[in-house]
Order: C-alpha cells, then structure tokens, then sequence
C-alpha cells in the first residue's frame, strides 16, 4: 500500500490529435492514474490556457473549447502533478477555417490544408517553397505532389493536375479595428484595410453566413486594399462580432470585428421611494432601467415638481450626476411643502424618459424634532411579509439566508428584509432569538426591527433600510476626507449603541467594518447591524462560544474561554487600528496565523502607518487590545477617554487628511474571503487550539487533523448548467452544484464579460453549493453563453450553457 502511495501520474489513455471545423467543439480526452491529489494543468502552443472548459474527476481528465475559432489551433499539453511526481501528454489540433470549408473564392479552389495565417499559432504564414512549382510541360508526369500551403489547384486544367506559384507579400491585415460602436439608428461602417497581391477578393460573416449581399439592408464596398461593411440604418439585433475573409492568389486571413449598437436606456424600472424624510431634505432610492441601451448606464437626473405652489409645478433638475440609484436630497426644499419626484437614466447614447413619479410627498414641520418612536416586535404568523411589502431586489446574503429591499404598499416606506432558511428548529430559534433581542435594542445608533413573519419554513425579519452603504467603503471615496478628528466621531457613535447594548447586559460578538453602516450617502451619521450572533448574559451560566470573524474575534473566543461585555471591545479596538491604519494589526497568511496572533495577543504600531495619529489615539486603541479582558477598558471609560475630547475644540484646520491606499487595500482582501469559509477556520482552529484548557485528547487532535487534510479539494460541478430557450420577456433560472475544500470564490461570465447583479440579474450561493443565476423578463439580447467559473487554492473549473430567446 505504501507503494500504491507514491505512484505518480500516468496517461494511461493519451490524448488524441484531431481535426475539427470552425464554429465546431475542440474536445480532448484522456485517462490518468496515480495517488491522489492530482493537480491539472493545461497549455495552449506552452502557455496556460486560461480558455476553455477543464475537467477532472480523479481519473478521466478533458478539456473543450466551444465554437472553436482558427486561432484555438495548434499544440494543447496536459499537465497532472501530484506529491509523487508529474507527467505530461499532448495533442495537435487542427481547425479548418471558414475559406477551408466553403472550398471556392473567385472560381479557385483551395486544396484543403492549414488556410488561415492566423493557425500557425504565431500569426505567420510560410512561404511557399519555389521548388514545388511545376510547369506545363511537367504536366504529362503522373508522380503525385503533396500540395504545400499557399498552392492552389487550377479547375481549368481539367484531369490535368496544374499547380501554380506567386512571389510577393503575404496577405495580411493593416491595423484592423476590434470594435466599433455606434448608436441606434445611425450608419455603421466597418471598414479594414489589408495588403497583398492583386487581385484580392473578400467577404463578411456572420454567425457562418455571409452578409452584405445585394438587396439587403447591409452591403460591402470592396477594392483590392480595403472591404467596408455598411448597415444603413443600425438597430440593436445588428450587434455581434462580424469577420472579414480575404484571399489572393496564394493565401488568406481573416479578422473580427466587434459592433456595438447602443440605444438611450428604458427608464427606470420604479418609482423614487422616500426615506429619512425631515423638515428640508430627504433620501430617495428606485431602481436601475431593465434595459441599459446596450451600453453601461453613466449617471442619473433627478427632477421634482412643487405640488403646493401653483407658479412652481413645472419640473425642475435636482442633479445630472448621480452615479448611484439613491440620492440625498439637501437643499432646494421647504418645510411642509408637498412635492413630487421622478428619475430619467442616461448612457453614451442619451437620456432615457422619465421613470414612474413617485407619490406625493409632504416635507415635516421645521421645528420638529420628536424623538425616534420605537415599537416591540411580534412575530406574525398568519400573514405573509408579501401582503404588506412589494419585494425588491436583493441586497446581499449571508450564512442565515437572504436580505432583499422591501417597499411598503401603504406607506412606500423603503425596508430590508431578512429572510431566514428556517428548515431545521435550530435555525428557526435563532432567528426568534435575533428578532427577541432586538426588542432590547431601541437606540439610533442601533438598526431597528420593524416587523417580524413566520410563514414556515421561511422566517422574515423587517428592519430599516439604511442607505450609505459600508462605513469603510464610504472612507475610500474619493470624494470623501479621512481625517483623524472624523475617524473620532465614528468611534464615538460606535460606542454609543455598544454601551447602550452592554447596559441591557447585551454583547454583540460580531462587530466588524461591514457590520457599521452609514445611515445615509453624504452625512456622518452610522448604525451598527446584523446581530445575529448577539447575547444576553443573564449571570446564571458562562456562555462560551465558537463564532466571529478571525482578523476581530478577540482571544478569549479562541480559547474558548467565557466571553463577556468587555469582548467587543476587543473587536472595537481593533476597528480603530483599521480606521486610522488602514491595516489590521492581526492579519497573516492564512486564518490559523491571524487566530495565532490574537491569541498571543501580538501586535504593533507600524511606525509609518501611524507617523500623522496622535499619541492619544495609540493610548486608546492599547487600552483595548488588552489580552485580559478585565483590564480592557468599558464602553463608559472608552467614552470618557481624553481621545474622544480630542478634537472637541473645533479647530481643525490644521488636521492632515489620512491616507486611503492601505484601506483599500483591506477592503479589496476582505471581498475575496467568504464568511462561511472564515467560520469555518475559526471553528477548527478553537477547537485545536492547543491551550492549557484543551480537553481534546491528542488521538482526537491528530484524528481532526486528518479529516482537515482529507476535506481539501479542487472546485468541481456535480450538476453542470443545461442549454435553455426561454420566451422573451419571461424569467430563467440557471442552476448547478459545486463540491470543493475550502468553499470556491464563484464568477459568473455573460460571453466573456463577468456578470454583476442588477434589478433583472440576481445570483444565489447556497451553502450546499447550489448555484443559481436568475434572469428576469429576457431579452433577445440576453441570449448567449452563461458560464459558472468556481475556484479555490487547489484548481479551477468552470461550466457553461446557451441561453436561446424567442
């Protein structure tokens, strides 16, 4: 057995050459054996292919290229690789081009062979050896002649077989274009220019058929140096790639160019919804057009109408350059006023019409300023969250299920609703548990529960919406200053609805950058979320626990010691270090490094991170980045440390703006890392954590060992996507099953462009590996190529499926 262990990678089935047609599959297949893991590799003329479906399920290995195109010729290596040793095997394809296939151009007949100059892999085409010309009086001698490439049978010669030489430059393309765009309606010329031996005939192909005959719509304008395709009149089913053939008397090439038709976009899809609504502005939130014109949308107008002065009921513009689909309305509106709003989109081609008017909107009272009401919540069990809100699109997911933005039908008030699995008992008790907490939470710094459903199996928490996104990704704005004095106010709110939560002997156990929100896109105001994993300790029994994320969970979680109120402040510290850093002070290489780090308690001010941060705010960050949890500072202390007065003179004229590129930096690592997969190491990491309070046996930490080591693997599709045709205007649903250790990041591409979620588009991950993209009210344009590319450290993979609109 000890052998069979070693055994490295053998072909024992090789790949095969073969010879397929242009627009057809390239497929190779092969049989490997050997000890597992195996890693595989392929490579296209010995550069990796980044191209191409791979598959590999431990024993048949094969890779495909659909619709191949001339340039996918030429040498594809597999490379498998194991602890054992390495091995390779090739095959040579060889694609027959569209001049290949038809056999005919000007009444010369190609003798099949390599056509096109774009096949030899180099973008080069050989010279025709001079001894292979022959003459008429040659003719009578029957030896046969393996034609070599660029030589040409004369049909004229009847059984007499006649073969003919050219001397001079070999056909070849002049700067082509690779695209073009042009608007809807307007004249589309697609012009290339090229060089070779006159004469030199050409054609336009289009999905295997020639365009521009005569009588249509589209025709060429050729000369012997340059073809032009014209559409007279372009319209959006015209978009496409289009390839030019050209051929002389001794060789072709051929070329694609991409043609963008771009309309105005359709208007938005829904109304302006107001929020935060008081005496004098307010946040308005609709979603993006269905339709983007076939080109990205650049911006929004917003417009409002007076409703209540007579002289003043004319639409007038609020802005032309809203990138988002929210926007603070701040000025320009008075006090019991009533007015009413509408959104148009614009792209490069122009300004849509305007979308749906939102309702009458009557501006609060000047001197209002009643505190926030705050309600208790009871679960409702014998409505649906659909009977009292329009559902929107989805605003993100996580391990609990789904947050979609929610409209009420009453009062348009814009919600988010949590909406959990609830399949098994354990997880409908922790979303009670959550929805009973955050009765106890009624603060401004704090989100708030709104309403609460139980329609089994699916549970539905209702809570604010908060508009301006993620603390830190708001501080990365360029539009936006980072200053020390302002990373003082967030600190201080954040300390605010922590000690009101400790107060209620609440402790959150999650505190994070992507759990602090902005309440709105231009102010200074923030709100702590999500508390899932918050809870109450009521002093009866220790509560220990296994959860939070690695770079903020403080060492006592590690340790799987007691947690209590001065835990988040660990987490609180470490938020500050980021704040005014950009840099986490725990963070390594991997997840077992951070948790290493935390539980040692080992960090640092980098000297040039923190040169411009004053010695107040380093004593701060050290009083909470304190291993002893009761030596950490309370959320009142922190509260009342000199810091948090600092700045309260206003005199900040002379505060240096705080550098950006490292929380960029932070922020673009934390989008690559899944929360489950950081659970997960966290979870394995408590519980081999080897500590003076381990009651692990050491056969149960070698045997924990093994399985970690066992459950790696490389992302593969248990259930690939199928080819659909779908009606226009209705919904699809793409779905497959991914397998893999640790959990793959998943990119989904439309043609070869990645795909990002819109009103019309919207991806689900289950934690099971179900993966769903879903389409709404299709278009002929969204028919294509969908593709699922899923990886992780140990491989990639990837499966597609056509999408066809009727």
């Amino acid at each position: 057995s000890s052998c069979k262990a070693l055994e490295p990678p053998v072909f024992t089935e090789p790949l095969e050459d073969c010879s397929v047609d242009e627009g057809c599959d390239i497929v190779l297949r092969g049989v490997l054996s050997g000890a597992p893991p195996i890693k595989v590799v392929w490579l296209h003329n010995g550069e990796v292919a980044y191209f191409g479906k791979s598959s590999f399920d431990g024993r048949k290995v094969s890779f495909v290229v659909r619709e191949c195109l001339p340039e996918d010729a030429g040498a594809y290596t597999c490379l498998a690789e194991s602890s054992a040793g390495k091995t390779s095997c090739s095959a040579a394809v060889f694609v027959r081009d569209f001049e290949t296939i038809c056999g005919v151009y000007n009444g010369v007949s190609k003798i099949p062979g390599p056509a096109s100059q774009s096949m030899m892999g180099n973008g080069k085409s050989p010279q025709t050896p001079a001894s292979v010309c022959t003459s008429p009086s040659d003719s009578h001698k029957k030896t046969p002649v393996s034609p070599p490439r660029g030589t040409y049978q004369d049909r004229t010669m009847g059984s007499e077989s006649f073969l003919l030489c050219f001397s001079g430059p070999v056909l070849h393309f002049l700067n082509p274009p690779q695209h073009h765009e042009v608007k809807v309606g307007q004249t589309a010329r697609l012009t290339c220019f090229f060089a070779g031996s006159p004469p030199v005939v050409s054609c336009w192909i289009r999905n295997k058929d020639q365009v521009g005959r005569s009588g249509s719509p589209l025709w060429t304008e050729n000369t012997d140096r340059s073809s032009t395709l014209v559409i007279a009149e372009a319209k959006p089913h015209h978009k496409g790639s289009y390839t030019i053939v050209v051929k002389d008397r001794k060789s072709s090439a051929q070329h694609t160019v991409t043609l963008s038709v771009i309309e105005k976009p359709e208007p938005p899809a829904s109304c302006p919804v107001v929020s935060l609504l008081s005496a004098s502005s307010l946040v308005l939130s609709w979603s993006g057009p269905c339709y983007d014109g076939g080109s990205a949308v650049l911006g929004y107008v917003v417009e409002v109408k007076n409703q209540t002065s007579p002289e003043l009921r004319d639409w007038r513009e609020l802005t032309a350059h809203c990138k988002s689909t929210s926007y603070r309305v701040s000025s320009g509106l008075q006090p019991q006023e009533e007015y009413r709003f509408r959104v148009r989109a614009f792209n490069a081609a122009g300004m849509s019409e305007p979308g749906p008017v939102s309702p009458v909107v009557k501006m609060e009272q000047k001197d209002e300023c009643a505190p926030q009401q705050y309600a208790c919540v009871t679960i409702d069990s014998s409505s649906r969250v659909t009977d009292h809100y329009d559902l929107q699109e989805k605003l993100g997911m996580g391990k609990f299920g789904l947050v979609f933005k929610l409209i009420h039908k009453e009062t348009g008030r814009v919600c988010a609703g949590k909406f959990y699995k609830g399949r098994r008992a354990k997880e409908r008790e922790a979303a009670r548990k959550e929805i009973e907490l955050m009765n106890h939470l009624h603060h401004s710094k704090l989100v708030q529960c709104l309403a609460a459903y139980d329609h089994k199996p699916e549970m539905v928490m209702v809570m604010e919406f908060i508009a301006g996104g993620e603390l830190f990704e708001r501080i990365v704005d360029d539009n936006f200053e980072h200053t020390e004095p302002a990373s003082v106010l967030y600190m201080r709110q954040i300390l605010e609805g922590i000690s009101y939560m400790h107060r209620q002997n609440i402790v959150h156990l999650d505190l994070k950058p992507e759990n602090i929100v902005c309440v709105d896109t231009s102010g200074t105001a923030i709100k702590i979320i999500d508390f899932g994993l918050a809870s109450k300790l009521d002093g009866s029994a220790p509560l220990k626990v296994m959860h939070g994320t690695p770079e903020f969970v403080a060492p006592e979680v590690i340790s799987y010691e007691p947690v209590c109120l001065a835990t988040d402040m660990w987490s609180i510290g470490v938020i500050c270090y980021i704040l005014l850093s950009g840099e986490s002070p725990f963070q390594g290489n991997s997840d077992a490094e951070t948790l290493a780090s935390v539980t040692a308690a080992e960090w640092e001010f980098d000297e040039e991170s923190f040169d411009d941060i004053t010695e107040e705010a380093k004593h701060f960050i050290g009083s909470l980045l304190v291993k002893d949890a009761r030596r950490r500072l309370s959320c009142k202390e922190a509260l009342a440390h000199p810091w948090m007065a600092a700045f309260d003179s206003g005199d900040h004229a002379a505060t240096k703006s705080l550098s950006k590129e490292k929380m960029k930096k932070f922020l673009a690592r934390q989008k690559w890392k899944k929360a489950g997969k950081a659970l997960l190491a966290l979870k394995r990491m408590a519980l081999l954590s080897k500590n003076e309070n381990s009651s692990l046996s050491p056969e149960a930490e070698h045997a924990l060992q093994s399985l970690e080591r066992k459950m790696q693997g490389p992302p593969v599709f248990t259930r690939t996507l199928e080819d659909q045709t779908a009606v226009r205007g209705r919904g699809v649903r793409l779905s497959c099953h991914l397998t893999g250790y640790p959990d793959p990041e998943v990119v989904w591409l439309r043609g070869e462009e990645p795909l990002e979620e819109s009103p019309t588009a919207q991806i689900e991950y289950e934690e099971d590996g179900c993966c769903t993209l879903i389409l709404a009210r299709v278009r002929p344009e969204d028919a294509n190529i969908y593709t699922c590319r899923a990886a992780n450290e140990h491989g990639e993979t990837s499966c597609s499926a056509k999408l066809t609109v009727l």
